[in-house]
């Protein structure tokens, strides 16, 4: 019962009943390449710092094309602490300026938006 209790006041205390959202900053939002060959893989990665009162737990992200893929921790990000976001590009097949978004779905108001921009060349 005690433990019932426990949980229900955790629960009521929680920051998503009081509508709260994590608040973060970038180092960057979008990561410009130099020129690179067709086929060439690229990685990069954006620092996300916690600004908020709260953990920030990043949850899932939404690219348009396969050819995007991200990684990061799955581990609440404590307030004060940052995060590492490795973005990586495929770019076989892919010719000319190629814009990729990365959107971070997160308990934050909006969705955390990355970006990033490469000229591939035949």
């Amino acid at each position: 019962m005690l433990k019932s209790i426990a949980a229900l006041l955790l629960i009521l205390n929680s920051a998503t009943v009081y509508g709260q959202f994590a608040e973060f900053s970038l180092d960057k939002k979008v990561h410009k390449f130099d020129h690179v060959e067709a086929g060439e893989q690229l990685e990069c990665t954006f620092e996300i710092t916690n600004t908020g009162d709260i953990p920030l737990i990043l949850t899932s992200y939404d690219v348009a094309c396969a050819c995007t893929k991200a990684e990061y921790s799955k581990e609440p990000i404590a307030p004060g602490a940052s995060t590492i976001v490795t973005v990586s590009f495929d770019t076989t097949g892919k010719i000319g300026w190629q814009y990729r978004s990365v959107t971070l779905m997160a308990n934050t108001k909006k969705p955390i938006e990355l970006e990033i921009r490469v000229k591939v060349v035949g």
